[in-house]
């Protein structure tokens, strides 16, 4: 008869793993991960988090076969996934682990497995949470970023623009957007004052994002154009406040 597998004895949630490891740990039971293409497997080097979720289950007469589906978040916000056939092909015999790429090879996998035809499976709905990592927030474009992140803070003018550790941090962008930023407005001050802020947002080489939020404004004493680099948005907007005030 066909039976729902118990997911947490076969990934305990009290050790949660790491991206890599957990692929260590999958390619290091399956037969076959030496078929594997290696392009896919590069891919999987700038993962963020991983989900593993049973897609379905037969057991029948000592027999038993299950599949599952191991998804990894990417750095550039795809997916990729992997599916794990595990199976005994005698009553009491050690389960054998094998693993594919797609799941047209997985279902030929299965066909030939020597399981009853007589009893259906036990399927699960694909509902993939990918967690503790989100996906990235933005659409960014690869570009030459770090050279924009160095750009941005050499013409930022507060003194409390953001310190050498983030300026190092960004020299490892390889991705950003910029967008303006609207919500709370700050108080007019003098007729004529332009307020403008900006979040540049920057995909690092290991996955992180950080952002700088730019001000740029006329609030000098000869309206001259500013700009300003925090690297919170409350930061930002209260210098936008403190700016008003002063020429107000």
């Amino acid at each position: 008869m066909s039976v729902p597998y118990e997911t947490t004895a076969y990934e305990p949630a009290e050790s949660p793993e790491s991206p890599e490891e957990h692929l260590a740990r999958l390619l290091g039971r399956a037969l076959n991960s030496f078929e594997l293409p290696d392009e896919e497997l590069r891919r999987l080097d700038c993962a963020l988090a991983h989900d593993s979720s049973l897609h379905s289950a037969h057991h029948s007469a000592g027999l038993h076969r299950e599949t599952y589906r191991h998804t990894w978040l990417l750095a550039d916000g795809c997916a990729l996934t992997l599916w794990e056939l595990v199976h005994n092909t005698a009553p009491g015999s050690e389960p054998q682990h094998e693993v594919y790429v797609d799941e047209e090879e997985l279902r030929a996998a299965t066909a030939r497995l020597p399981l009853p035809s007589d009893t259906p499976d036990f399927e699960l709905p694909v509902l993939v949470q990918l967690s503790p990592i989100p996906g990235p927030r933005h659409v960014y474009v690869p570009d030459d970023s770090a050279d924009h992140a160095r750009r941005l803070l050499r013409r930022a003018e507060n003194p409390d623009q953001p310190d050498a550790d983030t300026a190092a941090l960004l020299k490892s962008a390889f991705a950003h957007q910029i967008t303006q930023a609207f919500g709370r407005p700050c108080r007019a001050g003098r007729i004529g004052l332009g307020y403008s802020l900006y979040e540049h947002a920057f995909l690092l080489g290991d996955g992180r994002e950080i952002s700088l939020w730019e001000v740029e404004h006329t609030a000098t004493p000869d309206g001259r154009h500013m700009c300003e680099v925090y690297v919170s948005e409350a930061a930002a907007r209260d210098a936008m406040e403190r700016r008003a005030a002063q020429v107000s």
